[in-house]
């Protein structure tokens, strides 16, 4: 009777601590599961206006393919060995590949782990220790003790694996996924960048080439005037003056020659440089420059730019990401289950390794642990990850405003531009008549020397400028493409 009852008081008190226990493990655990309170992710804004100046035509530039908007066929060739050859945009792909590469490793993170092979080693147990004290009688081998140095055999395969009850390790791979696809709207825009790069450098260059040509005319034009005012003053019509100033005018006209030569170079080489080689000429037809006409741009609509920019699209790669990112961090606060387990064989003589089923071995164990104390590091991740959200909200926006802007920027520019070499065209052919009359004019003693003078040099200028503004032209085209989202399709 006395024994029942002790034996019932005894089942009781376990019940009791293990209720206990329970209770404790659930507190904590509940304790552990607490999410730091006040903080507030950013929804972004992805309204952009519905028209550019009131048009609601969808047709859109950025549609068209490189090889199809830039016509000259040296330029079309730069671009290409520069697609193949350029050294940073080779680097952007190999940042691609280690992108890829995360991917799969947080890929195969929820995934059990499987470990195969043999081991070997050598193990001493105290007498005296509960282990030690068992082996003092050898069942196997009779008569004989077991060693105190006892060697240990093993041949065996080890799972082990996190149960992924959180999503952790899955929205973990799915953010380092929206990194890798970031990385490839990267390296679009890296070559929507780089098309217009070479693009705008090979039109500089086209006009550079114009420059020296005027200039070399003129100088012609200012040696001949050198002339008439040297006979000029041999008739006493002229001073000694009138003769060093057209000198100094050739003089300084010759030195700014090699001024324009150094632009070439220079804008030579940086095409070298994007192409990916080494100094040596462009080829190009400098001579077609002046009849280029900038083609008609269709803008389509602003929300056109949400899936033509590569780095509005990279943009919202990476916002999507970061709010994955929080998702992981948050994790990180609710318990994680582990599984361990395995089998195989196990002896301390090689003959008896494989002997069924003394020498089979397996275990099976399993792991709930969650952070109870010290989660300062945990919170502190939980913090950076939605900082992280917030910056990246505003990055998207910022990066859909500034499209919107060049674009708006882009389409005044073309159409100013327009105007203004209409305007300058009308200009030269103005000056380029004044200076055959202030000649005519010289000749005759009905001007003096300074009038013709200045307009040569306002002639000069006035060219100058018409060839800058043409430039100015095609560089907008080249810019107005790439704003739109053109250039890397």
């Amino acid at each position: 009777m006395e024994l029942t009852v002790f034996h019932n008081l005894k089942i009781m008190s376990t019940k009791k601590i293990i209720n206990c226990l329970g209770i404790t493990i659930v507190i904590l655990i509940c304790n552990a599961c607490s999410l730091p309170s006040n903080l507030t992710q950013k929804a972004e804004n992805k309204k952009v206006p519905e028209n550019y100046n009131g048009s609601q035509d969808t047709v859109n530039t950025a549609m068209v393919k490189w090889k199809d908007y830039f016509t000259d066929p040296n330029l079309i060739s730069l671009i290409d060995d520069a697609l193949k050859n350029n050294q940073e945009l080779n680097i952007t792909l190999q940042e691609i590949n280690i992108a890829g590469y995360e991917v799969r490793a947080r890929k195969g993170a929820y995934l059990p782990s499987l470990v195969v092979g043999p081991s070997a080693g050598i193990e001493k147990v105290g007498r005296y220790t509960s282990q030690g004290a068992s082996d003092a009688v050898n069942d196997i081998i009779p008569g004989q003790k077991v060693p105190d140095v006892l060697p240990n055999y093993m041949l065996s395969a080890n799972i082990s694996w996190e149960v992924d009850i959180w999503k952790k390790l899955r929205n973990s791979k799915k953010s380092a996924l929206y990194s890798y696809l970031s990385t490839i709207e990267g390296k679009n825009f890296m070559i929507t960048n780089l098309v217009s790069e070479i693009a705008i450098s090979y039109y500089e260059l086209m006009a550079l080439d114009n420059q020296l040509e005027i200039l070399k005319k003129n100088i012609e034009i200012y040696q001949n005037s050198l002339e008439i005012v040297k006979l000029e003053k041999q008739s006493a019509r002229v001073t000694e003056l009138a003769v060093r100033r057209f000198e100094a005018e050739v003089l300084k006209n010759q030195s700014r020659q090699y001024y324009i030569q150094q632009s070439i170079v220079e804008t030579e080489n940086r095409i070298n440089f994007l192409v990916g080689r080494f100094p040596q000429p462009v080829s190009r037809n400098s001579k077609t420059f002046a009849e280029l006409v900038p083609d008609t741009i269709r803008s389509g609509i602003p929300s056109q730019l949400l899936e033509n920019r590569p780095d509005i699209r990279q943009a919202e790669q990476g916002l999507a990401a970061a709010k994955l990112d929080i998702k992981v961090a948050k994790a990180n606060f609710y318990p994680s289950l582990n599984i361990n387990a395995g089998a195989g064989y196990g002896a301390f003589n090689p003959k008896f390794l494989i002997t069924t089923p003394q020498s089979l071995v397996y275990w099976l164990a399993g792991d709930l642990m969650a952070p109870l104390i010290n989660r300062n590091a945990i919170k502190a991740m939980y913090y950076s990850a939605t900082s992280k959200q917030v910056q990246a909200a505003y990055n998207y926006e910022r990066t859909i405003l500034n499209a919107y802007i060049e674009v708006a920027n882009q389409l005044s520019n073309i159409n100013n531009l327009k105007k203004s070499y209409d305007q300058k065209a009308k200009q030269v052919q103005a000056l380029t008549e004044s200076i055959t009359i202030s000649t005519s004019l010289f000749k005759s003693a009905r001007a003096d020397y300074m009038e013709v003078l200045l307009t040569q040099r306002d002639a000069l200028e006035s060219k100058f400028e018409l060839v800058e503004t043409k430039m100015h032209q095609m560089n907008a085209r080249v810019n107005i493409y790439r704003a739109l989202g053109g250039g890397w399709r």
